[in-house]
């Protein structure tokens, strides 16, 4: 008798220690693979210029969740907020990765030995000695567990008290580093950009999650109740299980893709919406108009603005550019980062002041256009010269770059103008190496967008899983498809002809009784 491949888990529904070899085997393969991807990682990762070659360009996955809690250098010297010579301890990039890989060879041997030795006398029933799984205990137990990690890493890791802190940077992703955060008891906790949140949520969901792990370790549940649910069901647990997984998965997609305290622009990357809602040009802006209001040049306002804001305000580092279907890190697509060639201010022959229309998230390829300050068309690079009305020629646009490499320089050749005017297009202007990562020029997705893109994927998977699984559980004879009172007649090897009681198999030996049927 054959199964089909969707019932392979059939071989641990009954056997608690296989049940549990191959919780310990996941858990080995997830330790696993966080660990050699780390050292992959490790291997290509360039730390020489963490402002415009930042980790998240490189396309790293694992190192900015190690970073966001606490392991920012290596025991190379490095650490990823650009000093040298530092001293990480055992602590570093490469001692979690050694850590993990170890956990991992120990998960991975006490799966094969529950594997193997599956008869413990943990899984039996005290009262009757049979094999049994009590999985309200086991539901208590567990979230016992895990309620005194959450409530762990809150109160102490998170605190400082016996840990790094976390990730902590300003509105705009300049000024990151470690920090001891204190939690956020009052209404600002529930702001998703709020650090304090982060602590107070672990730390009140740990104590929840102990005080209900006591209680289902300690109480019963009614036996109603216990029917209703199906709480004898292993499947129960499955379908419960996934339930909390899918909802994980949508929750952290949604923090990655608009952004949270938890996945700061400097660890992860800007988001697509603070591309769409020009949120870091606004900044420039801003601070250039304080640096003028305080008598200072506009060659001199814009050569305050940070590099790495400036680089923020670039459209190739949002998540949305490059798709799904192009892989590999963001370097491989626009390049290498060597500079900011400057801020680019457009004008008219007639004195007015003109901006480039910028690219939206979506399109690769846009017309130039640019406007004046009340949003009328000035200006434009023509698709069809010969009727043509707009051209730089035309109009007469000069371009005068402030800030960067090309500072108070300006330039009235229209091929000039034009480039420069097809740069600022893209946000401020940058000068690309393409040839250390061979970058074929065209934009790649930044880690932000992989994991959103992947997370949502699996969420839904989860969801539907989760559905599946309930519907099994709770209505368990219409999905096995058999009739209860059919009793013997589909019993596998009860008969020759499968329900031809005329067939039935006798033990060697047996003489049935004179007058019966199967004499």
């Amino acid at each position: 008798m054959g199964l089909p491949w969707y019932r392979v888990h059939t071989v641990v529904i009954n056997d608690p220690g296989r049940l549990l070899a191959v919780h310990l085997m996941h858990t080995a393969l997830v330790a696993g693979w966080a660990g050699s991807m780390a050292l992959y990682e490790l291997a290509i990762f360039d730390p020489s210029d963490p402002v415009l070659n930042p980790m998240w360009r490189q396309g790293m996955f694992v190192m900015p969740f190690m970073a966001r809690l606490g392991v920012t250098g290596s025991w190379g010297g490095w650490s990823i907020t650009g000093e040298t010579g530092v001293d990480p301890g055992f602590w570093s990039f490469e001692g979690v990765a050694a850590a993990h890989i170890i956990f991992s060879g120990l998960l991975f041997l006490a799966a094969i030995w529950h594997w193997t030795f599956w008869d413990l006398e943990i899984w039996q029933d005290p009262r009757t000695g049979e094999p049994a799984l009590d999985l309200p205990k086991i539901f208590g137990i567990h979230l016992l567990l895990a309620g005194l990690a959450c409530f762990g890493f809150g109160a102490f890791h998170l605190t400082g008290v016996f840990g790094p802190g976390m990730w902590v940077s300003d509105p705009y992703g300049i000024t990151g580093h470690l920090e001891p955060v204190q939690p956020s008891w009052g209404p600002e906790g529930f702001n998703p950009f709020n650090p304090g949140g982060i602590v107070a949520h672990h730390i009140a969901a740990g104590i929840v999650g102990i005080i209900a792990g006591i209680f289902h370790i300690t109480t019963r549940p009614p036996e109603r109740l216990y029917k209703a649910l199906r709480m004898g069901n292993i499947e129960t647990v499955l379908a419960s299980a996934i339930a909390a997984v899918f909802f994980a998965a949508f929750i952290v997609a949604g923090t990655m893709w608009y952004g949270a305290a938890a996945t700061p622009v400097e660890l992860f990357g800007p988001t697509r919406y603070q591309w769409d809602q020009s949120y870091f040009k606004t900044e420039i802006n801003r601070r250039v108009q304080t640096a003028l209001d305080n008598g200072a040049t506009k060659e001199q306002a814009y050569a305050s603005i940070p590099e790495k804001l400036a680089f923020y305000d670039y459209v190739g580092n949002s998540p949305a550019k490059g798709g799904l279907f192009r892989v590999g890190p963001m370097v491989n697509g626009d390049g290498l980062p060597t500079g900011w060639i400057g801020h680019i201010s457009f004008t008219d022959k007639d004195g007015r002041d003109l901006e480039v229309r910028r690219l939206p998230n979506f399109f690769e390829n846009f017309p130039v256009v640019l406007q004046d300050q009340e949003g009328i068309v000035r200006a434009d690079i023509p698709f069809r010269r010969a009727e043509a009305k707009y051209s730089f020629e035309q109009t007469g646009v000069t371009a005068t770059v402030y800030g960067g490499a090309l500072n108070g320089q300006t330039f009235t050749d229209p091929a000039d103008v034009k480039r420069l005017a097809r740069k600022a297009q893209l946000g401020e202007a940058f000068e690309f190496d393409r040839e250390t990562y061979h970058s074929d020029g065209t934009f790649r997705s930044s880690p932000r967008g992989w994991f959103t893109f992947g997370h949502a994927t699996f969420a839904l998977l989860f969801f539907f899983g989760h559905i599946w699984h309930v519907a099994r559980t709770l209505y368990r004879d219409v999905f096995a498809g058999i009739d209860p009172d059919l009793g013997e007649q589909v019993e596998f090897g009860l008969f020759q002809k499968l329900g031809d009681r005329s067939t039935r198999r006798l033990p060697e030996g047996y003489v049935p009784p004179v007058g019966s049927p199967l004499s």
